[in-house]
C-alpha cells in the first residue's frame, strides 16, 4: 500500500519535516519498483513510442541534454544527446539506468537540490506530478540553462486523473506517490515565477493504447482538431529562460534586400534604411535582373562609400533561394529581410530590432493587416489569401499569426543556422521563403511575435506576386505537410 501525502502528514510530520517525509516515501517507492520499471514501459510501448517521437521532434540531435526524473533513461537515450545526464531520486533507479544506458551519465538527486555545475541545450522535466516543491525544482533547473536552453515539461492532463488512478488500481499503470495534479496554467505560473517564458505547447494522445485503426484516427487526426486536442492525455510545454534586454549597440545587423528588376528602388532603399546596432550592412541580392539592377547597385556603392553596401548574385531560381544566398553571405548577428519594392517602410525596421533585443520574441514577423493600407497596395485576391492562411497558420502553430506573407522578417543568425537542416523538408518547395521561415522557426520552438507595419503601394517596378491561384495551391500543400509533421 502506498502512503499518500495526506496520510504522511497525519503520521506526525509537519512543516518542512512533512515534506521530507513525502520525499522519503517517494524515494522508497521508486527503489521498490526500479527493477520492474522496464516491464511497465514495455507493456505501454505504444504510449512511450509516441512520446519519444514527439521528444525527437523537439530536441535536436547531438545536443547536451539533461533529463530531470529520468527513470531508467529510456526517454533521454531516445533523443540521441552528445552528452546526456539523467537525474533520479532513487539509487536503485540510477543503478538500472547505468546498466541499461552506459553511454549516459546518471546522478541521484532530488530536483529541488540539483547542483551539477554545467549548462545544457535542452532540459526535460518528467514526473512533475511526483515532485514535492515544483517551484524550487524549476529554480534549480534555471541555474543549468544558457540564454538559449529549451526546457521541455512533460505533464498529464488533469482531466485524465480518474482514468489514470483507475488504471493504477487495476494494474495497467505503475503506482506513484502523487502529491501534485497540476494543470497547464499552474505550470505556466511556475515557469513565470522561476524566470521562464513558454514558447510552445504540444498535446498528444486521445488513446494511449494501440488499437488498430482506432488509435490512428484518434491520435493522428482527431487529437489535432480544435477543442478535441484539449482532451489529450499529455501536455508538453516548451519554455525558454527570460533574458535581460540586449543593448542594440552590442549587435551587428544585416539588412537582406532580395531584388529582381528593381533598379528604380535601389537608391531610395539605401537612403531610407536606418543605421542600426553597432554596424549595419545592406546586402542586395540581385536575382538575375534584366533592367540593370546590379549596375545600379554598383553605382550606389560609389555614391555612398561610408555605408557598407554589398552585392550578392542570386541563383535566379526563386525569391526563397535568393534570400538564402543573402543569409549565407551575411556577416552580422541579426538578419533582416526588406523587400526591394519598399512597400514596407525601411524606417520601421528599428521596431523589429527592438522586439528582438528586448526578448519579446525570438523571431519577428511583420504584419500588414493591422493598419489601414493604401488602396492599391494589395490586390483583393491576395488580401483574402493572406487572411485565410493567417487562420491556417494560427491553428497549425497554436498561436495567432495574422500575416504569413509579409516579406519583412527578423531573426538571429544563430537561429537561421539551426533552421538550415530543415530547408526544403515541407513537402514541396516554398518559392517565397515565408513559410519555410515560419515553419522552421516553429520547428526549433522559437517564440514568434508580430510587429504591425504600414503597407504602401510600390512606386517603381511591378509586383512579383502573380499567379495567385497556383501559388495558393502550393501553399496549401506546404500547410498540409506541416500539419502532418509539426507535432512530430
Amino acid at each position: 500500500m502506498i502512503a499518500t501525502e495526506h496520510e504522511i502528514c497525519e503520521s506526525g510530520g509537519w512543516g518542512p519535516e512533512a515534506l521530507k517525509e513525502v520525499r522519503d516515501a517517494r524515494r522508497k517507492h521508486q527503489d521498490s519498483v526500479a527493477f520492474e520499471r522496464d516491464k511497465w514501459i514495455k507493456s505501454n510501448r505504444y504510449y512511450y513510442d509516441r512520446l519519444k517521437r514527439l521528444l525527437q521532434f523537439i530536441v535536436e540531435p547531438a545536443k547536451r541534454v539533461l533529463d530531470v526524473r529520468c527513470q531508467t533513461g529510456h526517454l533521454l537515450a531516445s533523443v540521441m544527446p552528445s552528452r546526456g545526464v539523467g537525474v533520479e531520486i532513487s539509487e536503485a533507479m540510477v543503478t538500472c539506468g547505468r546498466e541499461q544506458h552506459p553511454e549516459l551519465h546518471f546522478v541521484k538527486s532530488d530536483p529541488e537540490d540539483l547542483q551539477l555545475g554545467e549548462k545544457f541545450d535542452y532540459i526535460l522535466f518528467n514526473h512533475i506530478f511526483d515532485t514535492v516543491d515544483i517551484l524550487r525544482a524549476f529554480e534549480r533547473i534555471r541555474e543549468h540553462c544558457t540564454a538559449d536552453t529549451q526546457v521541455v515539461v512533460i505533464n498529464y492532463n488533469q482531466l485524465w486523473r480518474p482514468i489514470l488512478e483507475w488504471a493504477s488500481k487495476i494494474g495497467l499503470r505503475s503506482r506513484f506517490v502523487e502529491p501534485n495534479w497540476i494543470g497547464e496554467n499552474d505550470i505556466r505560473n511556475f515557469l513565470k515565477l522561476a524566470g521562464f517564458r513558454p514558447v510552445r505547447k504540444h498535446r498528444l494522445l486521445l488513446c494511449p493504447k494501440r488499437i488498430p485503426l482506432l488509435s490512428t484516427v484518434l491520435n493522428d487526426f482527431l487529437a489535432r482538431l480544435p477543442g478535441l486536442r484539449r482532451l489529450c492525455l499529455m501536455h508538453v510545454i516548451v519554455a525558454r529562460p527570460l533574458s535581460p534586454p540586449i543593448r542594440e549597440n552590442e549587435v551587428t545587423v544585416s539588412v537582406i534586400v532580395p531584388c529582381r528588376n528593381e533598379a528604380g528602388n535601389i537608391g531610395p532603399a539605401v537612403e531610407r534604411i536606418p543605421s542600426m546596432g553597432k554596424h549595419t550592412e545592406i546586402v542586395f541580392c540581385d536575382d538575375k535582373s534584366t533592367d540593370g539592377t546590379a549596375n545600379e547597385i554598383r553605382r550606389i556603392q560609389g555614391l555612398y562609400p561610408e555605408k557598407d553596401i554589398r552585392l550578392v548574385e542570386g541563383p535566379g531560381i526563386c525569391k526563397a533561394e535568393n534570400v538564402w544566398a543573402g543569409f549565407r553571405a551575411s556577416r552580422s548577428d541579426v538578419l533582416m529581410i526588406l523587400d526591394a519594392d519598399l512597400t514596407v517602410m525601411p524606417e520601421e525596421l528599428p521596431a523589429f530590432l527592438r522586439a528582438l533585443m528586448s526578448s519579446r520574441g525570438d523571431f519577428v514577423n511583420g504584419s500588414r493587416l493591422v493598419y489601414p493600407m493604401q488602396e492599391d497596395a494589395m490586390k483583393f485576391a491576395n488580401m483574402i489569401g493572406n487572411k485565410f492562411f493567417g487562420v491556417v497558420f494560427s491553428y497549425l502553430l497554436d498561436q495567432r499569426i495574422k500575416d504569413t506573407l509579409c516579406g519583412t522578417k527578423v531573426l538571429w543568425r544563430k537561429d537561421w543556422l539551426r533552421m538550415v537542416p530543415n530547408l526544403g523538408s515541407w513537402g514541396i518547395k516554398d518559392l517565397w521563403g515565408d513559410y519555410e521561415l515560419l515553419f522552421g522557426a516553429s520547428k526549433i520552438h522559437l517564440d514568434i511575435v508580430e510587429v504591425p507595419v504600414h503597407y504602401q503601394e510600390r512606386i517603381h517596378g511591378v509586383t512579383k506576386m502573380t499567379r495567385v491561384f497556383s501559388n495558393g495551391l502550393r501553399m496549401l500543400r506546404i500547410c498540409w505537410y506541416a500539419w502532418r509533421r509539426l507535432e512530430g
